[in-house]
């Protein structure tokens, strides 16, 4: 029988945690005060402060997976930059990379040499052959979104509820409370998105069918794998059904991997044999620099050669001035060749493999009603017993002061993980050693609130 844990011990867990961070920290909570002055909410990106903490932690020092915070203290690092750091946090081949490249000019508005290499290499790796470079990956949905409009004569979109695009507005629509809206964590948004977004809940093949059956939708973005909700997993045959319905349809399948490039170098599409028309990776990609890749199948391609064949040049309206930099291709070249590879992801995933049952063990011992998911490298811990299908369902079960409560023990214990889905990931530098201490500061936590 799974052991209910009680608000009490949660609550008082969290304080405990909050009042240790805050002495653990003085450093960081001075620094907390001198940028408040200057900084929204305190922070260069107000994104961090979404930790939960108390003030937020000031970082001096990251590689590999070993992070040092203003105040001396060291951690273990599990989020590595929310995939940002995917290969580990200033690996050695790409120091090498930016100090070889970063003589020569960071960016030109003009093609270099490596430019042919990283095509060659996208190509071999997600099976794509044309591609494009932007600063992000929600610089690259944007772009995508525009071309497919331009080349279907399509205005609408369509996403899963609660999916992750990054900052596009138009996939902020929720269906939470039975009719699409503009999810309220939006800001600023003018229009009404629902006119040119359709939205339905992910793993429902009838929805998905109605939705596209009047032939108005210029593509479906999706994750392989939802991630914005905890890990959400496809059923059985759903990636089936998507390709055949948005063929049927006439309707252009992007597959946005920007958080399941954990899943192999090659994605989950490669992985899982999938075939969109487009898809958009982003994060990892040079290292932790902002970079972003969108690529076409070649039909696509096509279609969009024809589109601009009716164009005046340099009229497309896509893309920015710092976007396929100098930099940005060569470091894209060193992180292909050294990481996108079978070769270096095979022990990730050997080591995520053991994480997953680690955390699956603890569960187990402690009887909790928890469950564990696994995609690649990515590894994530739910505080529910069943594992929702879609997002709808995923957002009604997260259980945000539990998991706040355990991110403070692990973090206040020297192990980082990511605060807001309690998502891991294991990179070239993490050990067994490392995997251990989350492993038993994750039973240490479960100890205390169950006890």
């Amino acid at each position: 029988m799974a052991r209910h844990i009680p608000e009490a011990a949660i609550e008082a867990m969290l304080a405990r945690e909050e009042a240790l961070f805050t002495q653990r920290n003085p450093t960081s909570r001075r620094l907390s005060e001198e940028t408040g002055r200057n900084w929204l909410k305190g922070v260069p990106m107000h994104w961090m402060v979404d930790w939960g903490t108390p003030f937020p932690l000031f970082v001096t020092s990251a590689r590999g997976v070993d992070v040092t915070d203003a105040d001396g203290n060291a951690y273990v690092d599990f989020c590595l930059g929310d995939t940002g750091a995917m290969f580990g946090h200033s690996p050695q081949p790409i120091v090498e990379a930016l100090q070889r490249a970063g003589g020569d000019g960071f960016t030109t508005m003009m093609p270099s040499p490596d430019a042919a290499a990283v095509g060659r290499l996208l190509e071999d790796r997600f099976g794509l052959p044309v591609w494009q470079v932007t600063a992000t990956a929600s610089d690259a949905n944007r772009a995508v979104i525009k071309w497919c409009r331009a080349i279907s004569g399509r205005k609408k979109i369509l996403v899963f509820n609660h999916c992750y695009h990054g900052a596009v507005d138009e996939t902020y629509v929720t269906i939470d409370g039975g009719t699409p809206h503009a999810d309220p964590a939006l800001i600023g948004e003018v229009r009404d998105l629902t006119q040119f977004t359709k939205v339905v809940e992910f793993n429902d093949i009838p929805a998905l069918e109605r939705a596209l059956a009047e032939e108005d939708v210029a593509c479906v973005l999706a994750e392989p794998i939802m991630t914005n909700v905890g890990m959400v997993l496809p059923d059985e045959g759903y990636h089936a059904a998507l390709r055949d319905l948005t063929r049927r349809t006439g309707t252009l399948l992007v597959i946005d991997e920007t958080h399941c490039i954990s899943s192999g170098p090659g994605g989950y599409t490669r992985a899982h044999g999938l075939e969109p028309d487009a898809m958009v990776m982003g994060k990892p990609v040079a290292g932790g620099i902002p970079a972003a890749v969108y690529g076409f199948s070649a039909e696509t391609a096509a279609r969009i050669q024809r589109f601009l064949e009716t164009r005046t040049p340099g009229h497309s309206g896509i893309g920015t001035t710092l976007a396929g930099s100098k930099i940005q291709v060569a470091l894209m070249r060193a992180v292909l060749e050294n990481y996108f590879t079978e070769e270096a992801f095979g022990p990730l995933l050997t080591l995520a493999k053991r994480l997953e049952k680690g955390i699956a063990d603890v569960i187990i011992k402690h009887g909790v009603p928890w469950h564990v998911v696994r995609a690649g490298a990515r590894v994530e811990f739910m505080c529910t017993p069943e594992r929702p299908r879609n997002g709808g369902e995923a957002a009604q079960v997260i259980h945000r002061p539990i998991d706040v409560a355990v991110h403070h023990f692990l973090l206040n214990r020297g192990v980082i993980v990511t605060p807001f889905h309690n998502m891991m990931l294991v990179c070239p530098a993490t050990t067994e050693a490392h995997v251990g201490r989350l492993v038993e500061g994750l039973d240490r936590c479960l100890t205390e609130l169950t006890g």
